[in-house]
């Protein structure tokens, strides 16, 4: 057995403990080993056959070019019903799923189809998909066709339906509803309803019921066929071998059908959010109502069991997005004005000691009634106590290349070998730049905002500064690059006027940045010496590298993916899926430049798999599977 097969033995005895952990049942169903993976939105992918955006099954042939890359998990951003604001973190329902996503060839029979094949020619002429962004207009066309599919297709005292109302009483009547009087309302939040609507009173309720029962029909249909559809997705990547990972949102929008429909399980007072950070200057303010978590447990945790069965459906795991929330989450009251954005908040639970029982005892409520894999979106400001209850119950958190560094100390990245072994090592998360945009633009640099601040609290005039301190021409979208000169903490110090311990921020952020690009190339054994510009090749290297970690999982982006093959050709900084903090079209319309049959066709994909074959992360276990089309 050479060096490398002991190695791998060593670790695999490793991995072995998660299936003594709180959630070994979990991992024995899905099996323990190290796997690769995709990260992506469905809207961001599309097929030759798809209307307008991505459809559900354009994800069997995402599941293919899997298998072909030697890849197990697809992981996907949230699928929920986003209403007319498209965006996938401020969803209306925690259960609903997103309706523009269904195919419409998949609904109709041999006859409907010839019937509507005007209709879909038409929506497709004028709906093209692909890039460079998401036409969201798609949907209320989308959802025209499907209203006069409905009307034509017989519901009443089908078994099937009413099976799929019944698995789905706890939520799809009040989601139905709350849709249809959102659309009577002019799609108003639900706090500006008629009291009695609004209220939920059950005369009112029942009247509305009788009035609008085609309308409220519907809703259930459509969610109906988006069960089934995404049903036969699962099945189709159960047979590939691959794993589903969904994207479960802590939070949900404030104006959505669960918290209409359970006001008393939300604090209506207060707007979630995030403390600020070394990227954020001013913290977030998402805007969506914290949990009453007292009077849900007073309920025996119906609301979120309930979310977890249904989402089983769908999914072999599942990620807590801002897991940290559960322990503790940052709330500002709405009183606080809008452009503070995090700034005066504080944390819910507000004692500290109270933060490690109650995100343990949230988890095991999850971990006990679900059959899917926990996996942890622990990025932020993280309390120890996290790290701590994850290990305890196998979960998997998130390790980001490009932060896992020796903070405070050396700042130098992490070896692979040193990352968690509970963790998903990734490159970029679909809130950052690709990596090839932060090589280009934020190795190396300083955020200007977050400078400009911490300099004002120690009193330093940024604007006395900023000539001495940073260099214009490197300087690029709001990311400030040093001067040369500026090569030392001392001669940092010598600009500012200021001692040390006046200006440790400042000083702290310098030393975390200066000589960045040369630190990751000692992270790849390049003795310090990294590529100026960025190539197809260089990313090969650093997938790779990634791909070695300790990390039971690693999953990338697909544009990260896709920037190995040099026929790629994006723009570093705008390729991105959304730009925290900020409202513009550029959030949430990304379309990948291929369709996935070309993408499943691309010259890289062998040498991928080899990659992860040589990194042991794909074992191809021969699944005795017909071909499947």
């Amino acid at each position: 057995m050479d060096k490398r097969e002991v190695g791998t033995a060593v670790d695999n005895q490793v991995y072995q403990s998660f299936g003594a952990s709180r959630c070994a049942k979990q991992w024995q169903k899905i099996g323990i080993q190290k796997r690769a993976g995709v990260a992506t939105p469905l809207f961001s992918i599309y097929s030759e056959k798809s209307i307008g955006i991505g459809e559900l099954p354009d994800l069997k042939l995402l599941a293919d070019w899997c298998y072909s890359a030697g890849m197990t998990i697809i992981q996907l951003l949230p699928m929920n019903d986003v209403g007319f604001d498209f965006r996938p973190y401020d969803a209306q329902s925690s259960f609903a799923l997103e309706p523009m996503y269904l195919s419409i060839s998949d609904i109709l029979s041999k006859e409907e189809t010839e019937f509507f094949k005007n209709n879909i020619k038409i929506l497709k002429k004028h709906f093209p998909a692909g890039p460079p962004r998401v036409n969201y207009q798609i949907k209320a066309a989308k959802l025209e066709l499907l209203w006069k599919i409905f009307k034509r297709q017989k519901t009443e005292g089908n078994r099937e339906f009413e099976s799929f109302r019944e698995i789905s009483r706890f939520w799809l009547r009040d989601y139905a509803l709350f849709k249809v009087l959102k659309e009577l309302n002019g799609q108003k939040n639900w706090e500006s309803w008629e009291p009695a609507l609004k209220n939920k009173d059950p005369e009112a309720i029942q009247k509305f019921t009788r009035e609008h029962s085609a309308q409220i029909a519907f809703q259930e249909w459509m969610q109906w066929q988006l069960y089934k559809q995404f049903k036969k997705v699962k099945a189709h990547a159960e047979r590939k071998g691959v794993l589903i990972l969904g994207d479960l949102p802590l939070l949900v929008s404030r104006d959505s059908a669960d918290v209409w429909a359970h006001q008393d399980y939300f604090k209506l007072n207060m707007a979630a959010g995030a403390p600020p950070d070394l990227y954020i200057a001013k913290g977030q303010r998402w805007g969506m109502p914290p949990y009453d978590w007292d009077r849900i447990a007073g309920h025996q945790y119906d609301y979120l069991i309930e979310k977890l069965r249904y989402a089983e459906n769908f999914y072999d795991m599942f990620r807590i997005d801002h897991v940290v929330g559960i322990f503790r989450i940052w709330t500002i009251p709405l009183t606080e004005p809008f452009e503070n954005g995090g700034l005066n908040g504080c944390f819910d639970p507000r004692d500290e000691s109270l933060w490690e029982d109650h995100g343990r005892r949230l988890i095991d409520v999850m971990a006990q009634n679900t059959r899917m894999l926990p996996c942890a979106e622990d990025l932020g400001v993280v309390p120890p106590c996290s790290y701590k209850v994850l290990e305890e119950f196998g979960i998997p958190g998130m390790d980001v290349t490009r932060w896992y560094k020796d903070w405070g100390r050396t700042n130098s990245f992490k070896k692979p070998e040193e990352y968690r072994k509970n963790s998903i090592v990734v490159l970029s998360t679909h809130d950052m730049t690709p990596l090839a945009g932060w090589w280009q633009f934020e190795t190396g640099t300083v955020d200007e905002d977050f400078f400009r601040r911490k300099g004002e609290a120690c009193g330093v005039s940024f604007e006395a500064v900023k000539g001495a301190l940073f260099d214009p021409a490197k300087s690029r979208h709001g990311r400030l690059r040093w001067k040369s000169e500026i090569d030392n903490t001392d001669a940092l110090l010598r600009v500012l006027g200021k001692s040390r311990e006046e200006a440790w921020h400042l000083a702290d952020l310098f030393e975390s940045s200066h000589g960045e690009r040369e630190k990751f190339g000692h992270f790849l054994e390049e003795n310090g010496v990294a590529e100026e510009n960025f190539s197809s090749m260089f990313m090969r290297k650093i997938l790779e590298k990634v791909s070695k970690s300790a990390s039971i999982f690693s999953v990338q982006l697909l544009q990260d993916w896709l920037a190995a093959d040099p026929a790629f050709q994006y723009d570093p900084w705008n390729f991105r899926i959304n730009f925290p903090g900020t409202m513009s079209d550029k959030n949430w319309t990304l379309v990948m430049p291929f369709s996935l049959e070309k993408i499943k066709k691309g010259p890289i994909n062998k040498a991928i798999k080899t990659m992860h074959i040589r990194t042991g992360r794909f074992q191809d276990m021969k699944h005795n599977k017909e071909t499947l089309p």
